[in-house]
C-alpha cells in the first residue's frame, strides 16, 4: 500500500520531502527503499507534461507556437541562436 502511495505522490509532482512526511521516514530512507516507485511516479509525470505540452503544441497562434518551440529546446537541445552542425 505505502510502495503505490508513494508512486501516486511522485506522479502528481509532490516533492520527495512532503512525501517522507506522509510516511514518516527519512529522504535517505525513501530513496533507498522506494526508488522504483519514484522513478515510475516521475516517469508518469513527465509522460503526462509531455502529452499536455503536445496537445497545445498542436493547437494554432501564439501560445502553441510558444509551446513547441520549449519542446524543441528541452526535448531536443534545439536553440533559434546557434546554427544548426553542419554534415
Amino acid at each position: 500500500m505505502q510502495r503505490r502511495l508513494v508512486q501516486m505522490l511522485a506522479a502528481q509532482g509532490i516533492p520527495q520531502a512532503e512525501i517522507c512526511l506522509v510516511l514518516d521516514v527519512s529522504e535517505k530512507t525513501l530513496r533507498k527503499r522506494y526508488r522504483k516507485q519514484l522513478n515510475i511516479g516521475a516517469a508518469k509525470l513527465e509522460a503526462a507534461l509531455i502529452g499536455q505540452l503536445l496537445r497545445i503544441a498542436g493547437g494554432k497562434g501564439a501560445v502553441a507556437f510558444k509551446a513547441i518551440r520549449f519542446t524543441l529546446q528541452a526535448r531536443f537541445g534545439w536553440s533559434q541562436y546557434v546554427p544548426p552542425p553542419r554534415p
